[in-house]
């Protein structure tokens, strides 16, 4: 539960989710509160940028390109704006987050992992758990081709929300071992609205190169 308030004549936010309860007291004249969905991976702390998502295998002829729909974590984030400037205030989500390595030891980096069925079309989701990943998957390549997961730097990811939280992303295989993702800047249905980006708040500019996965897929 998210609420404001004045607790001993003081404009107080405070947030109770999963047993934690966090509070924060606001000086602040015109500024106001914006809660939407954010990009994944800040929790329990920031620990990384990037996004896992593994999937059942599916074979790929060559030249081929096929969409398909995943289920992707959510987080809510809470943030402060005013005329000059937007601030993260807060960040929580439900559930319990999974992290794992994609690629060698040495080189790999750490991702936060998330293993979804595959729909043919948009699926239901919990609001504040899920969202819907719209990936379009195509094979540059000349030979069949297996994937079953895809890696995302999520400082990319752009989120959108009505009735479900959304983003659309895409997937160029380019051999056995190299594939390249990239999120769209779109909305999944006319009518949604596009999320306060965490980048944008934490004022880290973003190049938008998307990333390139060395290690299989």
């Amino acid at each position: 539960m998210v609420e404001t308030g004045s607790v001993d004549g003081l404009l107080t936010y405070r947030r109770r989710c999963e047993g934690q309860t966090f509070e924060r007291i606001l000086v602040s004249k015109t500024g106001e509160i914006v809660i939407n969905p954010v990009e994944p991976g800040s929790l329990p702390r920031d620990i990384t940028d990037f996004l896992l998502m593994e999937f059942p295998p599916m074979m790929i002829e060559p030249g081929a390109t096929q969409t398909v729909y995943l289920k992707f974590p959510v987080e809510i984030g809470v943030f402060i704006e005013s005329a000059r400037d937007i601030e993260v205030l807060d960040i929580f989500g439900l559930g319990t987050q999974k992290y794992t390595l994609y690629g060698p030891p040495a080189g790999g980096v750490i991702a936060l992992y998330c293993r979804s069925a595959i729909y043919p079309d948009i699926p239901p989701v919990e609001f504040y758990r899920e969202g819907v990943m719209e990936l379009s998957v195509q094979n540059l390549s000349l030979e069949w081709m297996e994937v079953s997961c895809a890696v995302f730097n999520s400082v990319d990811m752009k989120i959108y929300y009505g009735d479900f939280v959304a983003t659309s992303a895409t997937m160029r295989i380019i051999s056995r071992t190299l594939a390249e993702t990239d999120f769209v800047d779109a909305p999944l249905r006319p009518g949604m609205e596009k999320a306060v980006e965490l980048n944008r708040a934490r004022k880290i500019p973003v190049l938008n190169r998307g990333h390139l996965m060395e290690w299989g897929h």
